[in-house]
């Protein structure tokens, strides 16, 4: 038999609110709601899709071994950074300035502010959190000038 594939479709995503978190995400951030799902005052099932991902996120509240705010640096690639970070912090999102690898060529770790001047793919960063302390990345790759 080969190697079997494997599809991320979802990621569980702590929070101490279900009801902040679903605006935050929907209202600022601009996921796609997919599913809210509650048949009792006990459960809800909330799913939210970023628009272009196969990965969808779980809203969750008590049923994780995680504290609400422990999911760190999940990525988020986009076509045009700096029209991305623009659009969520119009809509009241905090993000960090842009920053770029640097030295490209031979990255060591270190980053220098701003774009990386000629767009290279995987080499530009900025960082934002959801009102619990769960920690974005968005990182430009493809880029494409609005």
């Amino acid at each position: 038999m080969g190697t079997p594939t494997y599809s991320l479709e979802v990621i569980p995503l702590p929070v101490s609110d279900l009801g902040r978190a679903l605006r935050f995400y929907v209202d600022q951030v601009g996921f796609t709601l997919d599913v809210d799902y509650a048949p009792n005052s006990a459960f809800r099932v909330i799913q939210l899709t970023p628009p272009g991902s196969g990965c969808s996120l779980h809203l969750t509240t008590g049923t994780d071994a995680a504290p609400p705010g422990s999911v760190r640096n999940i990525h988020l690639v986009v076509p045009n950074l700096e029209s991305v970070r623009n659009r969520l912090l119009a809509l009241g999102v905090p993000v960090e300035e842009i920053r770029h690898k640097t030295p490209i060529g031979a990255w060591d770790g270190s980053f220098a502010p701003g774009l990386d001047p000629d767009h290279r793919d995987f080499a530009s960063f900025a960082g934002f959190s959801d009102p619990d302390g769960n920690t974005w990345l968005l990182q430009e790759r493809g880029y494409q000038a609005d």
